[in-house]
């Protein structure tokens, strides 16, 4: 399975370790912290990405900013409550919906039911108050997630 991801900056990792002591006692954490864009299927790599470019050629860097805490008390898929970054971006929004024109959706999860967001963790709560964390997104990444690598990197404006 192929996804598109957005990097995100040291500064929201170092939030989630300053985080990580109030996340002890979940079910799971997350010690990596991703911002997925679309998930894509999985295609023959050299296909999916040429498909890939062509559905990104001419997007727009854009702004992301993480506003807060939040969680999916009963998430689309398994245990809850999920425990996330919530983030903020037109220009995200606009992407993903564009990248749905080209590759299926996975109902519950994407098209309208897409939120944005950085897990942290799995079976637990949280309430903590945080300050804002704003970038500039100029490159986006395809995630192998067989491999658990990066596969390919795509600068933007694409």
């Amino acid at each position: 399975m192929y996804s598109l991801n957005v990097p995100v900056p040291g500064e929201v990792s170092r939030l989630a370790a300053d985080l990580f002591p109030q996340l002890v006692g979940f079910d799971r954490i997350r010690e990596r912290h991703t911002l997925l864009a679309k998930r894509l299927g999985d295609e023959e790599f050299y296909t999916l990405e040429t498909r890939l470019r062509q559905a990104l050629s001419g997007a727009p860097a854009f702004e992301v900013q993480v506003t807060g805490i939040d969680q999916f008390d009963q998430p689309t898929r398994g245990p809850g409550p999920v425990v996330y970054l919530a983030v903020e971006s037109p220009g995200l929004m606009d992407l993903h919906n564009r990248l749905t024109e080209t590759f299926t959706t996975i109902d519950g999860l994407e098209g309208n039911d897409y939120t944005p967001h950085i897990t942290l963790g799995r079976g637990g709560t949280l309430s903590a108050t945080i300050e804002p964390i704003t970038w500039t997104v100029s490159q986006l990444e395809l995630f192998d997630a067989k491999h658990r690598e990066v596969a390919s990197r795509i600068r933007l404006p694409a």
